[in-house]
């Protein structure tokens, strides 16, 4: 039998890394909204209504990314017992990207060709494949193309794990995933942990999304006979499993459109979902109590399910999601205590069951079979979970990744007086993981005359690099010195907790300061967000027409705001005005040609209808389309009434 072992490596494929938008995004949200059917448990309702955060902010958005792909070596982390391998890529989220049997090869995740980012992160850019870990609010986290931090640590038993952690900007806690192979152990164990350690309650929100790969053989099982379903129009509402308006819904390739299940679990069941091939192998998850919810996500086989398998697998394949939540379903929040930590154990590995019965007619047999092999895999949730915290804070050892400053920040925050904060040694945020990001707020915090670098100093043609949230911060910029840079970053603060009236009071006096393209912009955001859409119009197309934009890394936001905008407005020569005003490499962009063919067309000529019919035609391609968007099906269908809508334009899900 192999000793576990743990070793750095690298990961060679085609793809493409996202870049960062400069500008902030106060009160924009990337998840849509939903409703809960009216029958649905009313402590559901509740948690549901629980603080549903206005945007992301302080992260900026991931939105910089094309289709061309090039050659990328990944740096990853490899755990190997002899009996399973798993690699993960602390770079991009502590993605867990493959986890295979050594003796047969055999792959039990969907691990992707390529890495594609595509629209449907909280940040904009998410790629397909692997287990990811999710937390925060409901859809793809933050981090998840992010870097968190990566460490080894040995507990007493002397098998190494991989230690990851990070700081979450948005609720303003901790969290760490450890990894580990035990001897001989034929599944993968992670321990998670989230720190609350402030001095208020925050809403919780975590899931833990496994891809595999889909086909026609491969069943979904869980221990539930109902589940809260979420398929095109309508509220979540709960339906029976396995079979639901004459169709077994555990087969997700049969499903005709894309469609969530969240199984209903009944308390005291050992908590597992499984996905299970015509032969039996497949990815089996179980967890320790806390982590309840379990969750079967599908595309679906219409041709804009297709299509998003294609978009986010250009070398080809098809998955499936299974995941594991801390809520019934992912539209509720749980407050979580000022000062507590909350953890779980999860345990992955072939489910390694006998088709007949998992596959066969008697739900609860098969759901009872898979059940067993979900005990095996862990027989003692109790035990594993006791002996995961006697090594959730030994101190990690080799530095195997570099995550973000924000946490070194904060935890300096605290030790200047700024904010109760207490943070678990074995997840440091140590002064030397200050970043260029995070630094110059670090030296804010030390001596508030040493923050005209970034502040009074700070050059009104070029937006700040980057934005802190919090009412520590508040108060911390109210003790530097009056200028534009300050005054900005006091109207971004407020803006994003919602306070429009004081929002427009600092963006204005961050303008009598200097005038700058940001704090227009703000101004613009605010009146958009009022529904005063000729004002805002008339505001975006200030801030385009304003000293650093044209040409620079901010000209594709503001110009895509703009002609946005004028849509918005009515007014759809405006947006084409301000498209001829840009630069050529910002007019080439997809969305922008996206805007453009709209704009022509809603302008009512035959000129205008021309030029869309010829954009349509020559070819449009907008990398970060977001799910259910139909602007391309919809614009097609008005031009081309008479003629299907093209495969590259149809991202229908319904």
């Amino acid at each position: 039998m192999s000793e576990p072992a743990l070793r750095r490596s690298t990961l060679t494929l085609p793809g493409t890394l996202p870049h960062t938008d400069p500008l902030p995004h106060p009160n924009e949200l990337i998840e849509g909204g939903f409703t809960l059917a009216d029958d649905l448990p009313p402590a559901m309702h509740e948690r549901a209504r629980l603080d549903r955060p206005r945007s992301v902010h302080p992260s900026l958005q991931q939105d910089r990314y094309g289709r061309d792909r090039t050659e990328l070596t990944l740096d990853t982390v490899v755990l190997d017992n002899g009996v399973l391998r798993a690699t993960v890529v602390p770079g991009l989220g502590g993605r867990l990207w493959s986890l295979q049997e050594v003796r047969t090869g055999r792959e039990l995740l969907y691990a992707n060709g390529a890495l594609q980012p595509a629209n449907l992160a909280l940040r904009n850019a998410w790629f397909a494949g692997g287990v990811e870990w999710n937390i925060g609010t409901k859809g793809h986290a933050a981090h998840t193309m992010a870097p968190v931090h990566a460490a080894q640590v040995t507990g007493p038993d002397g098998v190494p794990r991989l230690r990851l952690w990070e700081w979450d900007r948005l609720r303003g806690v901790a969290f760490q995933v450890d990894l580990w192979l035990p001897r001989g152990s034929a599944g993968l164990h992670v321990y998670v942990r989230i720190q609350n350690p402030g001095a208020t309650a925050v809403p919780m929100y975590w899931w833990s999304n496994a891809a595999v790969p889909e086909a026609a053989d491969v069943r979904v099982l869980a221990p539930a006979h109902s589940a809260f379903a979420t398929a095109g129009a309508g509220p979540v509402r709960r339906v029976s499993v396995p079979r639901h308006d004459g169709a077994d819904v555990t087969w997700s390739a049969r499903s005709p459109k894309a469609a969530d299940y969240f199984f209903d679990i009944a308390d005291g069941e050992l908590p597992w979902v499984a996905a299970v091939a015509g032969d039996g192998h497949g990815l089996l998850q179980v967890s320790s109590e806390r982590l309840r919810g379990r969750k079967l996500f599908c595309w679906g086989a219409s041709t804009g399910g297709a299509h998003w398998q294609d978009w986010l697998s250009p070398t080809g394949g098809r998955y499936l999601e299974i995941q594991a939540g801390l809520l019934p379903t992912q539209f509720e929040h749980v407050a979580m205590p000022a000062g507590t930590q909350w953890d779980w154990v999860e345990v992955y590995g072939d489910a390694d069951a006998d088709a007949s019965v998992a596959h066969g007619e008697d739900w609860a047999a098969a759901v009872g079979h898979v059940g067993q092999a979900a005990a095996r895999l862990l027989p003692d949730p109790d035990q594993t979970l006791a002996e995961a915290r006697a090594v959730a804070d030994c101190a990690p050892q080799e530095r195997l990744g570099i995550g973000s400053g924000w946490g070194a920040l904060e935890v300096m925050a605290a030790a200047h007086g700024r904010r109760d904060l207490a943070v678990a040694p074995g997840t440091p945020f140590t002064r030397d993981m200050l970043d260029g990001d995070s630094a110059p707020w670090a030296a804010m915090l030390e001596d508030p005359s040493a923050a005209s670098p970034a502040l009074a100093d700070a050059d009104p043609g070029r937006p700040p690099a980057s934005y802190v949230s919090g009412a520590h911060w508040e108060v911390a910029l109210g003790d530097v010195e009056p200028c534009w840079a300050r005054d900005y970053h006091l109207g971004v603060l407020a803006h994003s907790r919602g306070a429009l009236h004081e929002a427009e009071s600092w963006y204005l006096s961050s303008l009598e300061h200097a005038p700058t393209a940001w704090a227009l912009r703000g101004v613009a955001q605010l009146a958009a967000e009022r529904g005063e859409r000729d004002q805002a119009l008339d505001l975006f197309v200030s801030a385009w027409q304003s000293e650093g934009v044209l040409g620079s890394a901010t000209e594709r936001t503001v110009l895509i705001e703009a002609m946005t905008a004028a849509l918005a407005a009515g007014r759809p020569a405006v947006a084409l005005e301000v498209a001829e005003q840009a630069s050529g490499r910002v007019r080439a962009l997809g969305r922008v040609r996206l805007l453009r063919a709209r704009a022509a067309w809603s302008e009512g000529s035959a000129a205008g209808a021309a030029l869309t019919r010829s954009l349509l035609r020559e070819g449009i391609e907008v990398p970060d389309l977001r799910e259910g968007e139909r602007e391309l099906s919809d614009l097609w269908l008005a031009a081309f009434p008479e003629d299907p809508v093209p495969a590259s334009y149809d991202y229908r899900m319904f």
